[in-house]
């Protein structure tokens, strides 16, 4: 995929006549979602769409290096690179182990990843420059101060990108950082974690807990101060949606593990310090279930763009240097074993008690049973959820459809819920709404009903995906564009 404008363009001139019949049946009221999408919004997804579905799998290191590319710094917007220095001793670990362990059902195998050092991008607003500002040429710490003297909140982000955990980068998600650091008023800790299928589960998990340990507690050399549990958010989209309700999951496991049930104790540099849970967790169309059991995958497939199981479960990538694995495994992520653990599909989790204060939002789109799922057990357990559906919207669909009023709406309850939860977090409360597309009317739903599914009855179906993927019924190919 050449990302170049001309690469783009180059691209686009073989779909100019299926654009065309596109404009030309929404312009008639001919297509099936004319009155839910303007032209636009019909255009851009129709035309993804097309690149996606029924297309042959591209090797998996070409697309993971394609999506790789840095496209640089400009604009407003400022970024920090840093670096958080793995500590010496093996204890964060070994408590991650714990947790895996301890939630458990018997019989689920993992790859136990080295502890690495961390990369991260502090990204926070640039004021006052054009949309084509260079990245000042000054050092990453003199980046790091103009950053913050732009901040006026506390509230900081820990933000961990989508990409179907093998794709993706900080760099990719600069501009929707820049704008959640703006709305905040705050800043983003956006973090580079290791890559599936190199870098199985739970690298990625062990990676972001050693980020959060790290604004927590800064290592030596560290440019931010540290900063409390109480400031800090966790949030991400699609799979760093799944990851950041993974990592609280870690978090609370590992409480329930602790003597006192209280923070866990971890040693960490020399010190040995307290791990607290954050002040909320956000997921803008959260990836909570990779097992990908549920109804909604092929019911919503109209307004999304990503292909459905029906069209992707029999492909396989080709082969490739870094698939298939060594030993062979049956998902890009993680073994097939552990496709219901709960750090690996959240949706599986029992327990959510003692949670902090959840933003659960998506579309009408592929993923939505397992967000619904999600919020409607939190929620039931006494946990402040606050949960957004949008009609007939696809995946991720406030990051890009940029400009559409439904797309505005939800970036703003993202961000507002982010810092209530940090400046007035007796404020939030569980709430949930469905917006109708285009008129963007509102409708009340309680959050405690909003799924029609029993939790035993998703563990059931989880299960069972789980086992034709272990079987071979079905493979591990989400297919991407051929561009």
């Amino acid at each position: 995929m050449d990302t170049s404008s001309y690469g783009l363009a180059k691209a686009l001139v073989p779909k100019l006549p299926f654009m065309l019949k596109t404009a030309a049946f929404h312009s008639l009221w001919l297509s099936e979602t004319s009155s839910k999408w303007d032209l636009k919004s019909e255009l851009i997804i129709k035309t993804i769409r097309s690149f996606l579905h029924n297309s042959k799998p591209e090797p998996l290191s070409k697309i993971q290096h394609l999506g790789l590319r840095d496209p640089g710094v400009k604009g407003p917007m400022w970024i920090s690179r840093v670096t958080m220095p793995a500590p010496e001793e093996d204890d964060v670990r070994q408590a991650l182990f714990r947790a895996i362990d301890g939630l458990k059902e018997g019989g689920e195998t993992y790859t136990a990843p080295e502890l690495r050092s961390v990369g991260a991008e502090w990204t926070g607003y640039r004021a006052h420059v054009s949309a084509s500002a260079p990245e000042p040429s000054i050092t990453e710490e003199d980046k790091y101060t103009n950053l913050m003297k732009e901040v006026s909140s506390s509230v900081t982000i820990l933000y961990l990108h989508g990409g179907a955990y093998y794709l993706m980068d900080p760099a990719s998600h600069r501009v929707p950082c820049s704008h959640l650091a703006k709305k905040t008023k705050g800043r983003c800790f956006n973090v580079r974690y290791r890559l599936a299928p190199q870098n199985p589960f739970p690298a990625a998990l062990l990676d972001a807990l050693v980020a959060y340990l790290s604004l927590l507690h800064p290592p030596p050399g560290s440019l931010h101060d540290p900063v409390p549990a109480s400031s800090i958010v966790f949030s991400g989209d699609s799979a760093g949606g799944g990851l950041s309700f993974s990592l609280v999951q870690t978090l609370l496991e590992l409480q329930r593990q602790s003597p006192n049930q209280g923070p866990p104790k971890i040693t960490w540099h020399g010190k040995q310090v307290s791990v607290p849970l954050p002040a909320g967790i956000a997921a803008n169309s959260g990836w909570f279930d990779l097992t990908r059991c549920l109804p909604s995958l092929e019911t919503n497939a109209k307004y999304d763009y990503l292909p459905p199981p029906s069209d992707s479960a029999h492909l396989k990538f080709p082969k490739c240097p870094i698939w298939p694995t060594d030993p062979p495994r049956g998902d890009v992520y993680t073994d097939t074993s552990a496709l219901c653990h709960p750090l690996v599909s959240p949706m599986a989790a029992k327990s959510w008690e003692g949670a902090p204060p959840m933003w659960i939002e998506c579309g009408e789109e592929m993923l939505t049973d397992e967000n619904k799922v999600l919020a409607q057990r939190a929620a039931s357990q006494g946990v402040s959820v606050v949960f957004e559906q949008y009609e007939a919207m696809p995946h991720c669909f406030s990051m890009l459809l940029v400009g559409l009023g439904g797309s505005k709406m939800a970036f703003e309850s993202w961000t507002r819920f982010m810092a209530a939860c940090v400046e007035g977090p007796e404020s939030v409360r569980t709430t949930g709404r469905f917006v109708e597309a285009k008129t963007l009317r509102e409708t009340e739903v309680d959050v405690t009903r909003v799924s029609d599914f029993e939790f035993e009855e998703i563990l059931r179906r989880m299960k069972e995906a789980r086992e034709r993927r272990v079987v071979g019924d079905e493979t591990e190919a989400k297919t991407m564009p051929k561009l």
